[in-house]
């Protein structure tokens, strides 16, 4: 084997033109092949952080009826959706994969909250328990946070993130400042912002609402003091923290399931669900790979040209060493062993091409993501991948001219000249 790879090498080098412009359909449809498999990936990767945002590995599961978010404000309170209790909540943090849940309560306010004359309209209000900020992995950028007194004796004090804080007072501290919740004062006792800070790439207006829909901001309350500005007894939504992106559908569902399985609502389409938004971004990645599938195959048709200019090559190359053929094969070289040289000789000079081709390749992609600033992520296994087809190639196209070349009668391929 060592040998025929050898020999393989030196014929590849003592005919360069002639080898390379034989690699070179197979470098030409590997290279293709690379760069928008790396740009699938990247654009993939960049769609779900878009909607997910890196590292923030949270799943909400909230009280849907039908395919909408229950509406408190329209509907009331529903029937038979009992509080989320302290051992209902520790049977979700059991769910595998999850590393923390916090129970919350939510409103969208159009309307009921101002700071002076200041309206903070189609934000969010959450009552949240003392889980509630390290579960969503937040960290106080200014003031305190919530303590149990806080909880226990019903203080009215509130948090701010930093689009509502910035929203409602543009610039001035808010620390120590009263805002107004349903005509509720609330003192406003600190800032908090996500752990880790990320901006998506808003490449279309579809990513704009889908993004600016998440961020409107939020304004956070003890829970205890949600009736005094809302009502009792609402319905809770469960946040849950989970140790991978991958792990978050499954997750989610599994917290719904147990939810659900303690209610007893009259309408039946009542039912808690998870706000799937690594299952949104698998749907636009399919839509997007499946376009970009089509792309591959047309490729792909170069390394059949490829594969045909081997097989082309190969039998020159059998032709011009016919002698060298009869020769082997009059001192004893069996058929085997020629097969095995020249099909040697054709696999290396297609998994040649294959490495050459994942080389430009990714060149190619990394210049793509210059110019167009589409992102690109370099695919280890789509890289072997494609050498080791390569390499297959040069074996299925190499078949015949070895074939061939196995079967000259050695009397026959001496007289050749």
């Amino acid at each position: 084997m060592f040998e025929n790879i050898r020999l393989s090498f030196q014929g590849i080098w003592s005919h360069k033109m002639r080898s390379f412009l034989t690699m070179l359909g197979i470098i030409i449809g590997i290279a293709a092949i690379i760069a928008i498999v790396s740009t699938i990936k990247g654009t993939n990767e960049q769609i779900k952080e878009n909607l997910i945002g890196f590292g923030d590995n949270t799943v909400e599961v909230s009280l849907y009826q039908g395919e909408w978010e229950y509406e408190m404000d329209y509907n009331g309170i529903p029937v038979g959706v009992p509080l989320v209790a302290d051992s209902v909540l520790e049977e979700i943090k059991d769910i595998a994969h999850v590393e923390n849940a916090s129970c919350y309560l939510s409103r969208q306010d159009y309307g009921g909250v101002y700071y002076l004359n200041t309206a903070f309209s189609g934000g969010y209000v959450r009552g949240v328990d003392e889980s509630y900020f390290d579960t969503c992995n937040y960290i106080m950028k200014e003031g305190r946070g919530f303590t149990e007194e806080d909880f226990s004796k019903y203080r009215k004090v509130a948090i701010l993130d930093t689009d509502s804080a910035e929203a409602l007072f543009q610039g001035e501290d808010p620390v120590g400042k009263a805002i107004e919740i349903q005509k509720e004062p609330y003192t406003v006792i600190g800032i908090v912002t996500k752990a880790k800070i990320f901006e998506p790439v808003i490449n279309s207006i579809d990513d704009y609402y889908t993004y600016t829909q998440e961020t409107a901001g939020s304004i956070y309350i003890p829970n205890t003091t949600w009736p005094i500005v809302y009502q009792y007894d609402e319905p809770q939504n469960v946040v849950l923290s989970v140790d991978s992106t991958d792990n978050m559908t499954t997750a989610g569902k599994a917290c719904a399931d147990i939810l659900n399985n303690y209610l007893a609502p009259k309408d039946e389409t009542i039912q808690y669900k998870a706000k799937d938004l690594l299952e949104q971004a698998q749907q636009i990645q399919e839509l997007s790979s499946s376009t970009n599938t089509m792309l591959i195959w047309i490729a792909g048709i170069s390394l059949i040209v490829g594969g045909i200019g081997v097989m082309n090559i190969m039998l020159v190359s059998v032709t011009e060493r016919t002698q060298e053929i009869g020769l082997k094969k009059a001192i004893g070289a069996r058929k085997g062993k020629i097969l095995g040289q020249f099909l040697t000789e054709a696999a290396v000079l297609t998994s040649l091409g294959g490495v050459f081709g994942v080389i430009v390749g990714i060149i190619l992609a990394e210049v793509i993501s210059y110019v167009t600033t589409m992102p690109v992520a370099i695919s280890i296994p789509a890289a072997i991948g494609s050498v080791v087809f390569s390499m297959v190639i040069g074996i299925v196209f190499g078949v015949f001219p070895s074939y061939k070349a196995a079967n000259l009668n050695p009397i026959d391929a001496l007289r050749h000249e």
